[in-house]
């Protein structure tokens, strides 16, 4: 009998254990307070989760998004609107890209237009409602992306013009006070006339548009 009494004891002890570790169950039996993710101290069981739960700012993003988050890129330019004058041919006011803030040669730029209501086009697109329009955004973003292709090397001299636009979406309206962060990336270039590129529109993180820009140098 007093075994059995020892055993029912150690029976209890054991379910009151499993009683204890019951909440941490559904985060995978985790039960240590925290560990350190990414230099940070989080509790455990996030470290469990798969890493597309727990974002890191400094991870690339996958695919075609580009690493463009609109508030995380330093606003100081790589390039002013007076170097971006010099490269486009574009003037006011149809010049969209106020500054360049991050540029890699032969492969991408990421540039800014800050929208303000003094716009030209708000004035009919919409009375009582401005917004921006979208083929302008889809402008500005290409204008970003004749930064890098016309600095390719051994680029023959003409103007680089439209040849397609492809899978563009538009995700939200871009109005007065938005600031506009767009990021092109370089796909390819066929006979140094020809030139693909996947564009990206941000404002405040929030993806705006995106899409394929096709382009064809003009004697």
């Amino acid at each position: 009998m007093k075994q059995l009494g020892q055993k029912k004891r150690q029976k209890s002890n054991r379910k009151s254990d499993r009683g204890l570790e019951t909440p941490f169950d559904e985060w995978g039996g985790v039960v240590h307070i925290g560990s350190l993710v990414g230099n940070s101290c989080i509790p455990s069981f996030l470290s469990n989760l798969p890493m597309s739960t727990i974002t890191d700012i400094n991870t690339p993003n996958s695919g075609n998004a580009l690493p463009d988050r609109g508030a995380q890129l330093s606003t100081q330019p790589v390039f002013t609107l007076e170097d971006i004058q010099k490269l486009l041919p574009h003037r006011y006011p149809f010049l969209l890209v106020d500054r360049i803030i991050a540029y890699e040669p032969e492969k991408k730029a990421v540039g800014i237009k800050n929208v303000t209501f003094n716009e030209p086009f708000f004035q009919g697109h919409f009375p009582g409602r401005p917004i921006m329009p979208g083929v302008l955004i889809v402008e500005a973003m290409a204008q970003v992306g004749g930064i890098v292709v016309t600095q390719l090397p051994d680029c023959p001299e003409g103007l680089f013009m439209f040849a397609g636009i492809d899978k563009v979406k538009f995700r939200r309206p871009v109005v007065p006070g938005d600031r506009l962060v767009m990021s092109v990336e370089l796909l390819g270039v066929k006979r140094r006339r020809f030139g693909k590129m996947h564009g990206l529109a941000e404002v405040d993180g929030q993806r705006v548009a995106e899409g394929e820009l096709l382009f064809s140098l003009v004697d």
